[in-house]
């Protein structure tokens, strides 16, 4: 039997393999949420230290998919996932034995190394695996998939954080990553680009540069402010960079990114479409899981189990999202899937501080309905534009726009919220017989202004505590609108610019009935 046979007959087999090694780092994301507040009683983190761990893995991961990627196009993909399934797995190990704050934040860092060289191996196999006819069917379970790890990492965290230690939501990575790599290494097969030239290095330090300061930056502004000196340099300098990035790209004879795949409406439309669904997702979120713990008073774990409704109908509607695009077209279903998502962000304007979770839940689902009709498709049209030797780089792309959607959402609608919720608390609390570190701690959050509250007591607490929430819910509202916004615009560039077919051309084709196909998979594991 060839190579080729034997890849497509464990094709299935190969995906449960790549979802498995999606599913740590997805979860990784969020299961670290919950065991916060416990490392600052057990290892003394400051407010900046949690930050740095949490954001210092998403800066590093961010900056780094780019090479990651092409480096899998041109030394092997395979390989680029047992490597980076190896760190994620040391970093994971470190991180569980951390004895400090700063060292959780150099071993997290080691995580993210591992997490940027796993997520774009796992979608360029695929898209060498399957054919075409079955492409957009597996790469929505993948996307479902990465859904079901958004959403289940708070509740999984909060349950080994009540049952265990802080350190459990890292070690529970490590058999996760051991069965993938056992299984990896006799199923997937090893592929790379056929006409790989020799590695970029100037446009790989471009790329990290640009790509990591303008996430330093999102990362920073909602606390540092938009126009602060130290921040709009950051701003500058990542601009340029890129900038930078893109010119050497069209000069030089062996691109890391081929830039000029974004003359490609496919390419470039679909890119936007994934960039703005990802904003209005981690932006409202990072409100939504606020309002279900502050608001209407669940507590972490209590709130990450009803956020699941997200995750199952994400994973339902993402996996069938394929068939709906074989109907209608790529254009069609995401345009609809933006304007669902558009209108569901909108009625949240409807939530109010006695609100019941029944009036969330329905709200959340028609939300997770419109990003699986966007998530998958759009995905497959990135994919699907390109060569499959460049399967990694693309597939480097499109989780970049993923982070680097996410990080703008939270960095814009927590501007939002930062700004409608303090002005409101400060005008209440103004004149109010209050120290002046506890106004300002009430001006920096709910849950701070809670704590004020409860230290206050009485009558003048519960007044506090009210107008709190009542603030909190006022800007929730306008960060809702302000995620609207940008998922109808992402709805309004699909209209005008996102193909409804593919054009059949011959690098639509599977592998196995090309020419030469077996320079891009070589080896099947046996």
């Amino acid at each position: 039997m060839g190579i080729q046979e034997k890849a497509y007959e464990r094709r299935w087999w190969v995906l449960v393999t790549l979802c498995l090694s999606l599913l740590v780092i997805t979860l990784d994301n969020t299961i670290l949420n919950v065991a916060l507040p416990t490392l600052v009683d057990e290892l003394d983190a400051t407010n900046s230290q949690l930050q740095w761990i949490v954001d210092g893995y998403t800066l590093v991961f961010a900056g780094l998919l780019l090479t990651a990627g092409s480096l899998g196009d041109r030394l092997g993909r395979k390989g680029a996932l047992q490597i980076g399934l190896v760190i994620f797995g040391i970093g994971s190990t470190l991180s569980a034995f951390a004895t400090s704050p700063d060292h959780l934040i150099v071993t997290r860092c080691i995580m993210g190394i591992g997490g940027a060289f796993i997520m774009p191996a796992t979608l360029s196999i695929l898209t060498n695996v399957f054919p075409p006819e079955e492409r957009g069917r597996a790469i929505g379970v993948w996307a479902g998939i990465s859904g079901l790890g958004v959403a289940v990492g708070p509740l999984l965290g909060g349950y080994l954080v009540d049952h265990f230690d802080w350190g459990s939501v890292f070690t529970v990575n490590i058999p996760v990553v051991a069965l993938a790599l056992v299984a990896g290494a006799f199923l997937i097969p090893s592929s790379k680009d056929p006409d790989a030239q020799k590695l970029d290095p100037v446009g790989a330090v471009l790329s990290i540069v640009g790509l990591v300061a303008v996430v330093f930056a999102l990362i920073e502004a909602p606390q540092t402010g938009w126009t602060d000196p130290e921040i709009l340099a950051t701003f500058a300098v990542g601009a340029l960079a890129l900038a930078a990035f893109a010119g050497w790209e069209l000069r030089t004879d062996h691109p890391m990114l081929d830039v000029s795949f974004f003359k490609n409406p496919r390419f470039s439309a679909a890119s936007a479409a994934v960039t703005l669904v990802f904003f209005g997702m981690f932006g409202f979120s990072f409100l939504l899981t606020q309002y279900l713990q502050f608001v209407l008073g669940f507590s972490p774990s209590e709130a990450g189990l009803r956020m699941m409704p997200l995750a199952l109908t994400l994973m339902v509607v993402a996996p069938t999202s394929s068939r709906l695009v074989e109907r209608l077209g790529t254009k069609r279903v995401v345009t609809t899937g933006l304007a669902l998502v558009a209108v569901a962000l909108f009625l949240n304007t409807g939530l109010e501080v006695d609100s019941s979770y029944g009036s969330v839940v329905w709200r959340m689902m028609l939300l997770a309905l419109g990003m699986g009709l966007v998530m998958a498709p759009a995905t497959e049209s990135i994919m699907g534009s390109l060569p499959l030797g460049k399967a990694g780089v693309g597939s480097a792309v499109n989780d970049t726009t993923r982070q680097v959607g996410g990080a703008l959402g939270v960095a814009v609608i927590g501007s939002v919220l930062s700004s409608v919720y303090g002005e409101k608390v400060a005008d209440f609390l103004n004149g109010r017989a209050l120290p002046a570190d506890a106004v300002e701690a009430a001006k920096d959050g709910l849950g701070s202004a809670l704590g004020v509250a409860a230290r206050v007591g009485g009558p003048e607490g519960a007044a506090i505590a009210g107008h709190a929430r009542s603030a909190f819910v006022d800007a929730l509202h306008g960060g809702a609108i302000v995620a609207a916004v940008a998922s109808a615009l992402g709805a309004f560039v699909v209209a005008r610019y996102l193909p409804s077919r593919p054009p059949l051309s011959a690098s639509d084709a599977h592998p196995a009935a090309l020419p030469g196909a077996d320079r891009s998979l070589d080896t099947v594991g046996v």
